[in-house]
């Protein structure tokens, strides 16, 4: 068999792992596998342009531990990206026909895409025009309700703790205040676990609507107890009363988030006086080496994929269940957010340690028994 694979949207720590396990369990099989440059462009083209590679095992050997993706991404171009919590564009016809006539040039039998909920949408729509598709999950956000974990996930996490105790040891020696803006769009999973990872004080995530006067009297107790520093982590989603901080209008269809951080430092250094500090991880977290847990997925997730076509489960997905692999229909895996429960165990767990997530007033304990 002859397949396809590329990624799609933003990049992701991990990427290459899943390469270099599609590419493996098809050699496997003595299958080709045929990567495509820059996303979903890649299928636009030509004899005289080709914009893909024949990938084997010699040529992506253990480029799971290296970032980003060889194949290059985009986010943007002539495949229009579906918002997670709005509606998409169509595309445009002769963009399928064209994609179309590359699958069947290379006499292709089967295409992974590596994707968000957006990608994964547009993997529908070529589903849709006789393409046999399979897809994998990809964002650091972990918001698809279709897998347990997302690959990346924990490598932005890991992110987010090592800059905390950076950030921490600076705000110690100056008693400041640090109040650190990480990803996540709508689901406050990098935040949350980020924030407890790095001892945050205060952390603030979308699903929890928070009262800025409650963090105000949180970090006043902190200070009147002898800590130093204060660390708030706050999720790019997180709103202020029911907005949204956004950079600029629209980007892809989206709202461009961030600006939180800088707001919030601004009215919590006016109201408790402390001085503060803002700082935006931005794509640091998605940068850099992905840490085990989300190589060793990447790569279970590109060889369960190579499983899914031998099967002919084509317009399945990928999806980690507890600790195995499994598959479910595209349109399942995308239907549905995958957002923090405010009432989960580890959002109690993290209250009863002392996290303020500024919806209620306690006088709850850090761990470090101030």
């Amino acid at each position: 068999m002859n397949i396809g694979i590329l990624n799609a949207g933003g990049d992701c720590p991990g990427l290459n792992a899943v390469i270099e396990g599609a590419v493996g369990a098809a050699k496997a099989r003595d299958w080709k596998v045929y990567g495509f440059y820059d996303g979903f462009e890649g299928l636009l083209s030509t004899e005289q342009d080709e914009r893909y590679i024949e990938l084997t095992p010699e040529n992506c050997l253990n480029i799971r531990s290296t970032g980003g993706t060889i194949l290059g991404t985009v986010n943007k171009g002539n495949f229009t990206v579906k918002s997670g919590v709005g509606g998409r564009m169509e595309i445009a016809p002769e963009v399928l026909a064209k994609s179309k006539s590359t699958v069947g040039r290379l006499k292709l039998d089967a295409l992974i895409i590596v994707g968000g909920d957006g990608s994964q949408t547009i993997g529908l729509e070529l589903r849709a025009i006789g393409l046999p598709i399979v897809g994998v999950p990809k964002t650091i956000d972990n918001d698809l309700g279709a897998t347990d974990y997302t690959f990346g996930f924990m490598t932005a996490v890991n992110t987010v703790s090592q800059n905390l105790d950076r950030l921490r040891s600076t705000a110690s020696s100056h008693q400041r205040m640090m109040v650190v803006e990480v990803m996540g769009r709508h689901a406050g999973w990098i935040a949350l676990y980020g924030g407890i990872a790095g001892g945050a004080d205060v952390i603030l995530i979308p699903e929890i609507h928070f009262d800025i006067e409650k963090v105000v009297r949180r970090i006043e107790l902190r200070k009147a107890l002898g800590q130093r520093d204060i660390i708030v982590v706050v999720s790019e989603g997180a709103r202020i009363g029911e907005d949204l901080v956004t950079i600029d209008e629209e980007t892809k269809g989206e709202v461009r988030l961030g600006g939180i951080a800088a707001y919030l430092s601004r009215k919590l250094e006016t109201a408790t006086g402390i001085e503060t500090r803002y700082c935006v991880l931005g794509h640091t977290q998605r940068g850099g080496s992905p840490i085990p847990f989300d190589r060793i997925l990447g790569v279970r997730c590109g060889a369960k994929a190579i499983d899914l076509i031998e099967e002919g489960k084509f317009g399945d997905t990928v999806a980690l269940s507890r600790t195995s692999m499994i598959s479910m229909p595209i349109e399942q895996a995308v239907q549905q957010l995958h957002l923090v429960d405010i009432d989960s165990q580890i959002v109690h767990q993290a209250r009863e340690i002392g996290v303020c997530f500024g919806d209620e007033d306690s006088n709850g304990m850090h761990h470090n028994g101030l």
